[in-house]
């Protein structure tokens, strides 16, 4: 392109035909929300539902970029295209993501059919950004077949990320801090594989018993998904086959017991609940202003009416 078009009808178009640079200027729009992201997802939508997700997630320092980037390694030696969502902490100066693209798979860089974007999760309480969901979409409907999705690894976003993706990766290290950390943190209830990484240290053969144990004692069904535990060491590209053919196992296994038709409807469901309630808070923000709101602030502060009376004064204009 050799003007800078904002409009996203004519953004879609050029990344259909190929534009990475409309690509990401498209996920910037959704990232910054408002008229334009809804737009883009009212195009998106039709032209979705053929990609499969991955969410790749697990505690800080267990080498998780590494491993995405072994795993897009391995998905290009198969010939197939990827995208990548890093979902990073946010800047506390500028909203934006700390860890950058740059900073992040060098290798894949100059692979045109690998596509790599930072997101910032922008303080949102749980972690992930709501602009995953239409980002996921987006690249899904531009014809990524494969879409990953690392978290940082903090907090609630290590749960979250099972509701964006389809087969979720939780990732340990050896060492049975790790073991426990993920029981804690619900990631037994959450992992449809389990990757050991960093595999060649000590503690790996411990670990692996560790996570056996807890699955024995998590009362799976007999005809439930049991998560398989693989061992890799992503820095040397070891095991790394062997956790795509569990990704691929459980995408068959999902794919045959309707497990994946259902979780794509509670993703539905619950993206539609999100979107709600952005609109909601957004239309708060806007009958939080003007002269009307200032009175009843006032006497608010001056004890002359309950807040909760005031609120619902200032809801009358939505219909309470």
């Amino acid at each position: 392109m050799t003007r800078r078009v904002t409009d996203p009808a004519e953004l879609f178009s050029a990344a259909r035909s190929g534009d990475r640079l409309a690509r990401a200027r498209l996920l910037s729009l959704i990232e910054r929300g408002g008229d334009d992201a809804r737009a883009i997802g009212r195009l998106t939508y039709p032209l979705s539902g053929s990609a499969y997700t991955v969410g790749l997630t697990g505690a800080p320092g267990a080498g998780k970029s590494t491993l995405t980037s072994a795993v897009i390694a391995h998905l290009r030696s198969l010939g197939s295209p990827v995208a990548v969502l890093a979902i990073d902490p946010s800047s506390p100066f500028t909203g934006g993501a700390i860890l950058g693209d740059r900073v992040r798979m060098q290798e894949h860089a100059t692979d045109d059919e690998v596509f790599i974007r930072s997101m910032a999760t922008r303080g949102h309480l749980g972690g992930l950004s709501l602009a995953t969901s239409e980002s996921i979409r987006l690249l899904d409907a531009l014809g990524s077949p494969w879409i990953l999705v690392e978290t940082v690894g903090v907090g609630q976003v290590e749960v979250e990320i099972a509701g964006k993706a389809d087969t979720t990766v939780v990732v340990v290290n050896p060492g049975w801090g790790d073991a426990v950390q993920a029981n804690k943190a619900g990631l037994m209830e959450v992992a449809d594989v389990f990757v050991i990484n960093k595999s060649d240290r000590k503690g790996a053969a411990e670990t692996q018993r560790d996570l056996e144990q807890m699955l024995d004692l998590s009362d799976l069904d007999a005809s439930a998904w049991r998560p398989p535990i693989v061992q890799t060491t992503a820095t040397a590209s070891t095991g790394i086959s062997d956790l795509w053919n569990a990704v691929l196992a459980h995408r068959e296994f999902a794919s045959q017991s309707g497990e994946l038709g259902r979780r794509r409807t509670v993703r539905l469901r619950e993206e539609l609940r999100e979107i709600i309630e952005r609109r909601l808070e957004d239309k708060a923000r806007e009958l939080c202003t003007g002269t009307r709101w200032d009175t009843l602030q006032d006497e608010v502060l001056e004890h002359r009416v309950d807040p909760w009376s005031a609120a619902d004064e200032m809801l009358k204009g939505i219909g309470g």
